[in-house]
């Protein structure tokens, strides 16, 4: 998030809001997500997409301004969106879909904030002021990667856009998400660097749950394959949300990260 993001915001919420991004615990994180009107555009030609980074899912708090949004198109090609708007609590554009097909619609990888963490092999925790660390933990600089995905089907649906890209953190869907019922299982599989990555912790969220309380539909965590199952039990949108940090790639400014992936999809 850019500086005139954060200042937009209280002093008390700006803070939060860079701890979650960070990687605090998932039942008090700001999450990002894309949301398309439609998952199934029958033969329309264009869908639009709102996009934000909320504490409750879907209920969007701050615009997500420098994401490099665009699609993948059926035949694995990148695909430019229209003019993004940038509100001050959502994103908005539209983008066009113009052959039949399954589309991949993503915020992009997108780089954040930067702050302090301690690490202490895998058990990481924010550098509180005044707080003391750790036993033994070492501080570290961090920086916070977003990445959120959604999929809409013009037409029959296909498989390209659902092949994942084989960098940082992923969700790579193994039962089509067009095809997703109510009360029927869900596959898919958690990636890191195109590898699988096990026993990670994985929420999902209902969108109903801003009205009815019941806003965690579901934790797993995923197998040594990196495969996790999820059932939903309602018609309705999910997102599904993990987080992981690790070494950053080589070159990169600073030396760990903090992931955070979203999947948004509905449920018929």
């Amino acid at each position: 998030m850019q500086k005139g993001d954060i200042m937009k915001t209280s002093p008390t919420r700006s803070i939060a809001l860079l701890l979650t991004l960070l990687g605090a615990s998932t039942t008090q994180a700001h999450m990002p997500y894309v949301l398309p009107t439609l998952f199934d555009v029958g033969k329309g030609d264009h869908i639009t997409v709102q996009s934000a980074f909320a504490e409750d899912a879907f209920l969007p708090e701050v615009a997500m301004r420098d994401a490099p949004f665009h699609l993948v198109g059926p035949d694995g090609k990148d695909l430019p969106t229209g003019p993004v708007t940038h509100l001050r609590d959502l994103s908005v554009f539209e983008a066009a879909i113009p052959a039949d097909g399954t589309y991949r619609v993503t915020s992009g990888q997108r780089a954040g904030r930067k702050g302090k963490m301690f690490r202490q092999s895998d058990t990481w925790a924010m550098r509180g002021e005044g707080a003391e660390p750790p036993a033994n933990a070492e501080q570290v600089e961090v920086q916070s990667m977003t990445l959120a995905d959604a999929y809409v089907t013009r037409g029959e649906p296909t498989e390209t856009a659902l092949k994942p890209l084989g960098q940082a953190l992923e969700i790579q869907a193994i039962t089509h998400p067009n095809g997703i019922v109510a009360g029927s299982d869900v596959r898919f599989a958690l990636l890191f660097d195109g590898q699988p990555l096990a026993n990670a912790d994985i929420t999902m969220f209902r969108s109903a749950g801003l009205y009815d309380g019941r806003k965690v539909a579901a934790q797993v965590k995923s197998g040594a394959d990196g495969r996790f199952t999820l059932k939903p039990d309602d018609a309705g949108t999910y997102l599904i949300l993990v987080r992981h940090r690790g070494v950053a790639p080589a070159g990169s400014e600073t030396p760990y990260r903090s992931y955070t992936y979203t999947l948004t999809f509905d449920a018929a």
